[in-house]
């Protein structure tokens, strides 16, 4: 169920920028049995090659590894070294990062630190990939009475998430949200185990869940329909971890510190208040759609005459290596064009769906237009009715439009 309220003088269509294209990249793993058991890397890239996307990957995992034992790791060095990588993956020791706030900033961020340091002097344009873990079934035992938070999962789950997401802060990368997505999915699904039988390591199913959690997180893409799910896990499950994956991490990308530009507005009349929401970026620019542009990070804009206006807001690396841009058009009308009036009562059902979608809106509204978009704009079906048959596309992630008056609203949908 969906709510929009929004003043009619300003109708906007949201356009996010996931590349729908093939895509090839080279990944390194630095990090311990986590990575290693059920071959995580090739879960990945088996989950990737079914998209059409290729990844080529190399791994530095030693037995019980913590960020301290690779930074004196001269196999670990020499891989970092070894050639121009688009990600290095990182995952600390499983209990390390859960410890006291003290004793992880002692102990696990200065060794963080010297690793993507390491990463970043191989090469400037190699995104580092912190990799949050989960906390142990039953809490850390050994470390319980010492620091009693992690004497429960959840208590442990959640230092884990807060140093993980320190990391990636402060040395401006990335975090694949794994733990979190298994804290996500164990809500749903109480008899899956995602452990191993030592209550610590991850089953296949375990690991397959943070394959589809870190496909999403490096493409920005839903691993929602991957026709690739190890022959141990049946499908329906398989299907409800690449949709747990895509909502832990494409719904929060700002929160995991992912590269992503995006934007909310607020507005009166013809002038508009830009929020900048994008994360992990250097520099940026906005460009209003009338010939006028800003540096500023919030900027605000009037616009001097109604029409309708593309803005972008582009977010760059300091390096220049990345680019990123999200899109929204915007229809300026006069204030006596259209009633002071608001929109209410708009609710869009089942979502996600596998076979039909409907908006419903309050009666009052009429002439309602519904056109269907896939994440490259390309328009695949429209109808005044309702309800649209969504179930001869493929699985994956798809905008719907909404017209209706003079009005008009969009929205993510996921097909499964």
């Amino acid at each position: 169920m969906y709510w929009l309220r929004i003043l009619v003088t300003i109708i906007f269509i949201s356009v996010f920028t996931f590349s729908s294209k093939s895509q090839s990249i080279d990944v390194l793993f630095v990090g311990n049995s986590y990575t290693y058991y059920n071959n995580l890397p090739q879960l990945i890239s088996n989950i990737a090659l079914s998209f059409g996307d290729t990844v080529n990957t190399e791994s530095s995992t030693p037995g019980g590894a913590s960020f301290f034992g690779h930074v004196n790791n001269a196999t670990t060095l020499s891989k970092i070294n070894q050639q121009p990588w688009d990600y290095v993956v990182l995952q600390d020791q499983s209990q390390k990062p859960s410890l006291s706030p003290t004793y992880v900033a002692t102990n696990v961020y200065p060794y963080a630190t010297q690793l993507v340091d390491a990463i970043q002097l191989n090469n400037s344009c190699t995104e580092p990939v912190f990799y949050m873990t989960w906390g142990r079934k039953n809490g850390d035992a050994s470390n319980c009475a010492a620091y009693p938070p992690v004497c429960t999962y959840l208590g442990m789950q959640q230092r884990l998430r807060e140093s993980y997401l320190e990391m990636g802060t402060t040395n401006s990368a990335t975090v694949s949200p794994v733990g979190m997505a298994w804290k996500n999915y164990m809500e749903l699904d109480s008899i899956t185990d995602l452990y191993n039988a030592d209550e610590s390591h991850p089953s296949i199913y375990g690991s397959y869940l943070a394959a589809c959690t870190f496909y999403a997180t490096i493409f920005k893409k839903s691993p929602i329909g991957s026709t690739f799910i190890p022959s141990q896990i049946d499908p329906n499950t398989g299907y409800l971890m690449q949709e747990v994956a895509a909502n832990t991490v494409l719904d929060s990308l700002s929160t995991w510190n992912v590269f992503n530009a995006d934007f909310e507005t607020d507005s009166s009349s013809n002038s508009i208040v830009f929020t900048n929401l994008s994360s992990n970026y250097d520099s940026l620019t906005w460009f209003f759609g009338d010939g006028m542009q800003s540096n500023d990070v919030h900027p605000s804009h009037t616009y001097s005459s109604s029409g309708v206006y593309q803005i972008q807001l582009v977010i760059y690396t300091n390096q220049g290596c990345l680019s990123d841009t999200a899109s929204y058009t915007y229809n300026i009308s006069s204030s006596n064009d259209v009633p002071s009036q608001t929109l209410d009562g708009i609710y869009v059902y089942p979502n996600p769906s596998s076979a039909s979608i409907t908006i419903e809106i309050s009666s009052f509204y009429k002439n309602i237009y519904i056109q269907l978009f896939d994440m490259s704009g390309n328009l695949l079906l429209s109808s005044n009715e309702n309800t649209i048959d969504v179930s001869k596309f493929n699985s994956g992630v798809y905008y719907i439009k909404a017209i209706f008056d003079n009005h008009v609203f969009s929205t993510k949908i996921i097909k499964l």
